[in-house]
């Protein structure tokens, strides 16, 4: 029978002449700076980032005139009519529409059809699920105007030019390899007991992962359709190739064409105006599902 003996408390330590560890004097002064040295950078970042925001949203609201003669201070004179103009004249309604059509649509596929092939790569064992895997991620290397005269060529053999569908299945196939490889490592840090005790209960496969893993995904979707949001609402070069029918522009291609329409006559404030129409839905987006998008990449770091 053999004893052990306890460790002994850090006062009998100090009793019987043990040296205890301490943290070096210069350590915490040098985190203390790195600390100071990486706020300061984060907000100038911040700052980088926002002042252009709040610029063009602060010359949305002033005349021509007093844009020009004083562009970094703010008017008293407000000019709200500047939004009806940019509305009316540049056919934003319009515009609108069409984006929000091929947006929803585009968000709503990507995550339905990269969240079932994430799932699978990452709960399902099966011959090729790495050169799979490791084909949807190149596509992450591959930029989009390297394919403009090749797809632009596709799509009308397939007659989908000027077509929504034919942009919407663009837009889904250019957003999968970003979205299948986020979800992938997400799926991976979900646990694997509730979806077997589902199996184990009768349900299939299909209600397994509706019903399952979907929920349990949800800050995983929600952040991925938030960027591909971001990025299928701010894109310009495919709208700019497949869609050369006035009627059916994009928000962006509508914002360009009223720059260059205009010549030298447009007005500046109503061009800025019709941009801060066109950030708004980005910001009112990001606000409202910031949350998730945190909890999203925070799931996937820890992988």
């Amino acid at each position: 029978m053999t004893l052990e003996i306890p460790p002994a408390a850090p006062e009998l330590a100090e009793v019987a002449g043990e040296e205890q560890p301490t943290t070096p004097v210069g350590v915490g002064k040098t985190r203390r700076t790195s600390l100071v040295f990486a706020q300061i950078a984060l907000i100038s970042w911040a700052l980088i980032s926002a002042l252009p925001l709040l610029w063009a949203v602060m010359s949305s609201f002033k005349t021509d005139n007093a844009l020009f003669t004083h562009p970094w201070l703010p008017s008293l004179n407000i000019q709200l009519g500047n939004f009806s103009k940019a509305w009316n004249r540049a056919h934003l309604g319009r515009y609108f529409l069409n984006t929000i059509i091929v947006v929803g649509f585009g968000v709503t596929l990507t995550i339905l059809f990269s969240s079932m092939a994430a799932y699978v790569i990452s709960r399902f064992e099966f011959r090729g699920k790495r050169v799979v895997y490791y084909l949807f991620t190149a596509g992450l290397a591959f930029p989009v105007f390297l394919a403009l005269v090749p797809l632009y060529g596709i799509m009308q053999s397939l007659g989908l030019l000027n077509s929504y569908v034919g942009l919407i299945l663009v837009y889904v196939a250019y957003s999968l390899p970003f979205s299948v490889f986020f979800l992938t490592a997400f799926f991976e840090t979900l646990p694997r007991s509730i979806a077997e005790a589902a199996l184990i209960d009768g349900a299939t496969h299909f209600g397994v992962f509706f019903r399952v893993m979907v929920p349990m995904a949800r800050p995983g979707l929600i952040s991925v359709g938030t960027f591909n949001f971001v990025g299928q609402w701010n894109q310009f070069l495919l709208p700019l190739v497949l869609i050369t029918d006035p009627n059916k522009f994009l928000l962006s291609q509508g914002i360009a064409n009223l720059a260059v329409s205009q010549n030298y006559n447009s007005s500046y404030a109503v061009l800025f105006a019709a941009l801060t129409l066109t950030m708004l839905p980005l910001v009112v987006v990001y606000v409202l599902f910031q949350r998730w998008v945190q909890e999203g990449m925070t799931a996937g770091a820890i992988k």
